[in-house]
């Protein structure tokens, strides 16, 4: 069986954000699934997808910290520019990151770690909304 379809998140402050619980909610076809795969695609170049620690905050705290030292805004190198200070970092964490995730299905619920967590990394100050396809696959 295929399914195809969009979810739309809630627009989200700059940092990282653990969507686990509001992407299993707008997918209430996974328990149909016994076995298969859940590909995750974030049709944005300013925000990512990433999955690490589920229970303490503080982790993506870090993340943000760290990304924003890591690839500073308002370097005087930068040539893409016109929507702000923001945006080609946005561009770049994007792409470190990335803009899908295949998260493995058993028995009608994602498999994750006990510790994992599917994150939403919102790189611009005022990103809005962000759309994610999705395709589930399995039997």
């Amino acid at each position: 069986m295929w399914i195809n379809k969009e979810i739309r998140l809630k627009p989200r402050q700059r940092g990282f954000h653990l969507i686990t619980n509001e992407l299993i909610s707008q997918l209430p076809e996974l328990a149909k699934f016994k076995i298969g795969l859940l590909n995750v695609f974030i049709q944005h170049t300013s925000a990512s997808l990433s999955i690490n620690e589920n229970a303490d905050p503080t982790v993506r705290e870090d993340f943000e910290s760290f990304f924003c030292r890591a690839v500073p805004e308002g370097e005087r190198y930068y040539k893409h520019i016109l929507e702000g200070d923001d945006d080609l970092p946005a561009h770049i964490k994007s792409s470190l990151l990335g803009s899908s995730l295949t998260i493995p299905i058993s028995d009608g619920k994602l498999n994750l770690g006990i510790w994992q967590g599917v994150y939403l990394g919102e790189h611009r100050n005022h990103g809005g909304s962000r759309t994610l396809a999705i395709t589930l696959h399995g039997e």
